[in-house]
């Protein structure tokens, strides 16, 4: 079981993956820096950027031992950029922050006290919204009263990765599927298909920053997509899969439009 405490502390292995984010990974960084909880490595892999983020990344090392860089010889998508990271992760816990987003300085003491309280191999919280400027967005995502298994997943996909950390010691390495969209949602399902529940935390310890023309900005257009998704990556029935779609497009418009 995880302790903190002065003898003995756990490192939490942070998955950065990095691509053309030159106007927002010092954020991320700095946010990971500024961590009350300091036993962390954080690593970060680059996809092949064309900006000049890797040089930003660099300058940090040179301040930062604990900041480990690597680079993938062809770009091929934030999944696999992360698995990199964590088959390179020496930590007991594997937390996400891509490198647009960041965490509230609390964020680690917070959630690594909850899962010892709760012996969570794998939990999530609630989460914030900022815009590409940095200003805070007046809404909050809050994550349900109860653990999130399997089922739950499929009808509301409210595990958000800046948010999810999962228990080396308890799990395993588990990584994400060879897929260019939704790797997340695959690796999540994964672990609650092992049997686990992700135990959510209702504190607001992240902000998610909202891009212009991002993967997730139109919520209609991905509707399809994840249709297609539980159909073909996770097996399911066309059946399931439509059910579990529309459980799933409801609970999303619930959030923006009730």
């Amino acid at each position: 079981m995880i302790k903190l405490d002065k003898d003995k502390k756990c490192k939490v292995s942070i998955i950065t993956p990095l691509y053309n984010s030159s106007r927002f990974v010092a954020e991320a960084i700095e946010s990971a820096i500024n961590q009350t909880y300091q036993d962390w490595e954080m690593i970060i892999v680059d996809d092949c950027s064309t900006d000049n983020s890797v040089d930003i990344v660099k300058q940090y090392q040179q301040k930062e031992s604990r900041i480990k860089l690597y680079r993938l010889q062809k770009n091929s998508g934030p999944g696999t950029a992360r698995n990199k990271a964590i088959k390179e992760a020496k930590g007991d816990i594997i937390a996400f922050l891509d490198s647009d987003d960041i965490w509230l300085p609390n964020k680690l003491e917070a959630h690594l006290n909850f899962m010892i309280q709760k012996e969570a191999a794998f939990s999530h919280t609630s989460y914030g919204y900022i815009d590409e400027e940095g200003k805070k967005i007046n809404d909050t995502f809050h994550v349900s009263d109860y653990p999130i298994t399997y089922t739950c997943l499929l009808k509301r996909t409210e595990i958000s990765c800046l948010t999810a950390m999962y228990d080396v010691n308890k799990i395993g390495k588990v990584y994400m599927p060879h897929i260019r969209r939704k790797q997340d949602y695959g690796l999540w399902l994964s672990i609650l298909k092992k049997g686990f529940c992700s135990i959510p935390l209702d504190l607001e310890l992240a902000y998610y920053r909202q891009r212009k023309g991002s993967a997730t900005s139109n919520k209609f257009k991905l509707i399809l997509k994840h249709f297609k998704f539980l159909k073909d990556s996770e097996g399911l029935s066309g059946y399931k899969s439509l059910l579990y779609t529309i459980y799933w497009g409801l609970n999303g418009l619930k959030k923006y439009y009730l």
